[in-house]
């Protein structure tokens, strides 16, 4: 500008110079200048509104996937079998809705309320940011939510309903179970998503009340953990809720409104402005150019280069936020291992590419002694195992191949298995080996086993749900055959599982109706071998149209089930009706250490005999070993108690285990019993013998009674009486007999009539 006006001064004359020269010259700069200025501006405000744009965007569609993301994970535990039993137990056992519903979502998923609603709307159980707490605590969203409730119910008066029926949002069906209304509304003067899900059963199995189901509530406040949330990973500056539209200077605000319209607050932040950074970076440049336009032109094409460059980091930041958020949607935080989302997606992947000749292997693995570790040494031990268990299972597999962690000690493994390579069989074996090396875990020396169920593709077929499911068949079964191994799916293995359901339905049935079920007793003889002391009480049950079914079939259903605490009650009651006819001899009845679990068991046992008018003194109740090492279930306290209510309690299957002799004095027992696999080994060698000798020392030295099962040749029988044996049990005396059999046998007065009874008739019942 200053060479300009001295060339004005100098030419002050020569006006048509100037005219024709100059001021075009000075026109042109200064449309040049306004083109440039007006141009950058417009830049400036474009980039402004697009960036504002975008932050308005990702925050609607925040705002409303959390909503549908609230159903999801509600879903992983509102359909299935065991939240159904669990539920349906009374008392409940709190212990595992929280290890496995509402505290296990509140802390997995960041719900920060979950309630458990029963048939009749009332709280069964509440969780608050992690804790669980009291159940009136619902009172405080109880009204707010009655309306969903109401609606999930099929009330039609809801006002949801028919808002949400309009919006084609009304509750529907997910992979054909799901049952669930999610909304976003007010909720205590806060926003908030809200889903309500049917607490239904995964199979058709399991029974439940229809219209009367429990349901699953979870809570998400919009204002708390989201807000922190959604502003990191879209890098929006200071974004707040506010009650009111107050955005401050160089803020925006977006409307949360409910599903039914209402406005419940504004979202507030400091929009992104990359066009006003821009704008300061070509201020000076600007400057210089009203004086030499050429300098204007050259500072102005490096200012806008120098503005492309802080334009592609931004582009680059923003790319590698989504490529980090991409990555946390599809791997496991604790591990950084693929989720199960994205497990399924390779797997689908490899199905679809498998090559003639090729096998894909699916293996699941679960982490035996994993609760222990959790519950002796915490949960931070727990998550440390998990990652070092990670770590060895990654430099096991091949570079194709995947590894998830699918949840808590749960792991899945895909290898495509080409002609020539290793078998998984090998890979499981490495892994079994590797695994149960010791760990190192916080200052202590952990040992843990691992069990694999291992399925092949073609082999097992090649749809991803079928190989997943026979997958967790055969881990199943590698865990029933005593852990730390690994089993490969076969097609028996189903049918042993078809079978066991077939079963548990009948069972249930069964249990309902009381057909086909019937109470068998078996003799139990004093020492002189002709005089019956007492009687076990022995379940049986003869199918109307499958005929006798064994024991052995249908007792470990139960307990797996969990029917076995009603068979139990079923066979305790008989047995209390049956005593009362036999005032001679005392009837014994086994208790399944499933029993044990239930709450108030003791009183439980003290109240069906108090009803039933039978004498304590004259039922025996036997417990296993296994019940006596389960602290848990409080076995000291229980024994204790049903031992001052006047009841005998019998030590069964003794000398199998590791621990008896260190529990006879703690748990006071009156009777043990020895197992029937010693008393058949009589004769094959001397091993036997001997254990029996210092069984039955050991008994008489403690002064508890001895009885010895499982006899059946008359050698045993004067074996077991020569070592002092104090009863014995077996088909060499009798089978177990009805009811009717029983008394007609304890009504004959000599014992020779009763050995002719034994001769001619024990035999005749199953």
């Amino acid at each position: 500008m200053k060479s300009i006006l001295s060339i004005l001064s100098v030419h002050r004359a020569g006006l048509p110079f100037i005219r024709s020269v100059i001021l075009p010259v000075l026109l042109v700069a200064a449309a040049t200048l306004s083109l440039g200025a007006a141009s950058i501006l417009w830049a400036v405000n474009k980039s402004n509104d697009v960036s504002a744009e975008r932050q308005l965007r990702v925050m609607d569609r925040s705002i409303r996937a959390v909503v549908h993301q609230l159903a999801r994970e509600q879903e992983m535990v509102a359909i299935w079998d065991d939240a159904i039993i669990e539920l349906a137990k009374s008392p409940m056992d709190l212990k595992w809705i929280d290890a496995n519903i509402g505290v296990w979502l509140s802390r997995t998923f960041g719900q920060e309320e979950v309630y458990i609603l029963d048939g009749r709307n009332e709280p069964v159980n509440a969780v608050i940011d992690g804790t669980r707490i009291s159940n009136h605590e619902f009172e405080r969203v109880r009204d707010s939510l009655g309306s969903l409730v109401a609606g999930i119910r099929g009330a039609p008066e809801s006002p949801h309903r028919d808002h949400v029926a309009e919006n084609a949002e009304a509750p529907h069906l997910i992979t054909g179970k799901a049952v669930y209304d999610a909304h976003l509304l007010e909720l205590l003067g806060r926003p908030a998503a809200v889903s309500i899900m049917k607490i239904v059963p995964e199979s058709d199995a399991v029974a439940y009340p229809q219209d009367k189901e429990f349901l699953l509530v979870g809570i998400r406040y919009l204002d708390g953990n989201f807000i922190k949330r959604i502003s990191e990973q879209n890098l929006i500056e200071g974004l707040r809720f506010s009650v009111v539209d107050n955005p401050g200077q160089s803020e925006i605000s977006v409307p949360v409104r409910s599903d039914v319209g209402d406005l419940i607050g504004y979202f507030v932040w400091k929009p992104e402005l990359p066009g006003n950074r821009l704008l300061k970076a070509v201020e000076p440049a600007m400057a210089v150019a009203a004086t030499i336009i050429l300098l204007l032109l050259g500072a102005l094409v490096r200012r806008l280069r120098q503005s492309m460059s802080a334009l592609e980091r931004t582009v680059l930041e923003l790319k590698a936020s989504e490529a980090q958020a991409h990555h946390l949607a599809f791997h496991d935080v604790l591990t950084g291992l693929p989720n199960r989302a994205l497990f399924e997606d390779r797997l689908n992947h490899a199905i679809a590419r498998r090559q003639d000749g090729e096998r894909i292997a699916v293996l699941m693995l679960d982490l035996d002694r994993f609760k222990h570790v959790n519950d002796t040494l915490g949960h931070p031990a727990g998550d440390s195992l998990i990652r070092e268990f990670s770590i060895r299972l990654s430099r096991l597999v091949g570079r194709n191949d995947t590894i998830t962690r699918l949840g808590g000690d749960e792991f899945a493994i895909v290898q495509v298995c080409a002609p020539g390579m290793e078998g998984p069989e090998t890979l499981c074996e490495r892994i079994l080996a590797l695994a149960h090396e010791h760990y190192d875990i916080m200052g202590n020396q952990i040992f843990v086993g691992t069990s694999i169920g291992l399925v092949l593709a073609p082999d097992a077929g090649t749809d991803r749900s079928e190989l997943l499911r026979k997958a967790d068949i055969a881990l199943y079964r590698a865990k029933a055959e005593g852990r730390n191994c690994y089993r490969v799916f076969t097609p028996e293995m189903d049918e042993t599982v078809t079978l066991r359901r077939i079963v548990e339905e009948e069972l249930r049935v069964a249990l309902a109706t009381g057909e086909g079920l019937e109470v068998a007793y078996q003799p139990q003889i004093a020492l002189s071998g002709d005089t019956i002391v007492g009687v076990e009480a022995l379940a049986r049950w003869r199918h109307p149209t499958r005929g006798y079914i064994q024991p052995s079939q249908f007792i470990p259903v139960a307990e797996q089930t969990g029917l076995i605490v009603q068979l139990g009650d079923w066979i305790l009651r008989e047995a209390c009706l049956a005593s009362r006819r036999w005032p001679d001899v005392f009837v014994s009845v086994n208790l399944s250490p499933v029993q044990f679990r239930s709450c108030g068991f003791a009183n439980h046992v003290i109240s069906i005999v108090r009803e039933c008018g039978a004498d304590p003194g004259r039922i025996e109740l036997e417990v296993t070993e296994s019940v006596l090492l389960d602290e848990e279930c409080g076995s000291t306290d229980t024994l204790r108690a049903l031992r001052d209510a006047g009841f005998r309690i019998a030590l069964d299957d003794f000398g199998t285990g590791y621990s008896s002799l260190g529990y006879l004095h703690r748990f006071e027992v009156d009777k043990i019993k020895i197992d029937r696999s010693f008393i058949q080994s009589l004769g094959q060698g001397t091993r036997a013998a001997a254990v029996i000798k210092a069984i039955v020392s050991l008994g008489h030295a403690m002064s508890l009674t001895v009885t010895a099962e499982g006899v059946e040749t008359e050698i045993q029988k004067k074996f077991l009486h020569t070592a002092g044996c104090n009863e014995m049990q077996g088909h060499l005396f009798s089978r177990a007999l009805s009811q009717e059999q029983i008394t007609r046998l304890l009504n004959r007065p000599d014992a020779k009539a009763l050995q002719c009874y034994f001769d001619s008739s024990a035999f005749t019942a199953g």
